[in-house]
C-alpha cells in the first residue's frame, strides 16, 4: 500500500511538471522587433556597401516576417496585387526560350554570394527546392516536384505566361513564398527566365519525358 501511494504521488508530480513544462513553452518570450532589427544590422556593418542593403526589408517581408508567413487575408491580398504589379513581360510576347539553357539555369547554384566573383554565371538553383527532369536523382522537397509540369498543362501558353510570372516574382503568385523573385530583384535576365519556363514547358524537355 505504502509502494502504491508513492508510486502514484510521483506520478501526480510528473504531472505537474509536465504541465508546468508545457505551458513555458506555450507562452515563449517575446522580442522587440527593434533589438532583433539592430541586432542584425550590426551583422553588416562591416560588408561592402553593396551588400549593405541585403537586411533591409521590403513591405512584403516585413509583412511575412512578422506574421511569420501566414498573414491576414487583408495583407494576403494586398502583397499579391503589388507583387504581381511588379512583373514585367517580355516586350516581344514570347516568355519560351531554348530548353537545354534552362536546365542549365536549373542546375546553376552559382552566383550572389559573398565567394563568387563578379562575373560568376547566376543560376536559378531549381533543384535545390524541385524535383523535375525524373532522371536527375538529387533535388529538395521544399517546392512542389515539377517534374511534367507543362505535359500536365497540355503545353498551353497561357500557364507558360504564368510560370514566367512565378519566376520572376513568385510573392504575386503566393504571397509568402520561399521562392526568390527572379526576375523583381534582376538576380536572373529575361532570357534566362524565358529559358527556364522552355525547361518546364518544351515537349522535348526531359522535364516532360
Amino acid at each position: 500500500m505504502k509502494t502504491l501511494f508513492i508510486a502514484s504521488s510521483l506520478a501526480a508530480s510528473l504531472i505537474v511538471l509536465s504541465g508546468a513544462a508545457h505551458a513555458q513553452q506555450a507562452a515563449p518570450t517575446k522580442v522587440d522587433p527593434a533589438v532583433v532589427d539592430k541586432y542584425v544590422q550590426s551583422m553588416w556593418a562591416k560588408a561592402p556597401d553593396p551588400w549593405k542593403t541585403v537586411p533591409v526589408q521590403d513591405e512584403t517581408q516585413r509583412i511575412c516576417t512578422e506574421t511569420r508567413n501566414n498573414p491576414s487575408q487583408a495583407d494576403f491580398t494586398k502583397i499579391m496585387e503589388r507583387e504581381k504589379a511588379s512583373v514585367v513581360f517580355p516586350a516581344d510576347g514570347k516568355v519560351i526560350g531554348d530548353w537545354k539553357a534552362g536546365e542549365r539555369v536549373a542546375n546553376t547554384g552559382t552566383g550572389g554570394q559573398f565567394t563568387d566573383g563578379p562575373n560568376t554565371p547566376r543560376g536559378g538553383n531549381c533543384y535545390a527546392c524541385h524535383q523535375m527532369a525524373p532522371k536527375e536523382l538529387s533535388y529538395g522537397t521544399l517546392g512542389p516536384s515539377l517534374q511534367n509540369y507543362g505535359k500536365d498543362r497540355k503545353f498551353d501558353p497561357a500557364e507558360a505566361r504564368n510560370a514566367y510570372a512565378k519566376i520572376y516574382n513568385a510573392q504575386g503568385v503566393f504571397p509568402c513564398s520561399q521562392m526568390p523573385r527572379f526576375g523583381l530583384h534582376k538576380f536572373l535576365s529575361e532570357q534566362q527566365m524565358k529559358d527556364a519556363v522552355a525547361y518546364l514547358f518544351d515537349p522535348e524537355s526531359p522535364v516532360n519525358k
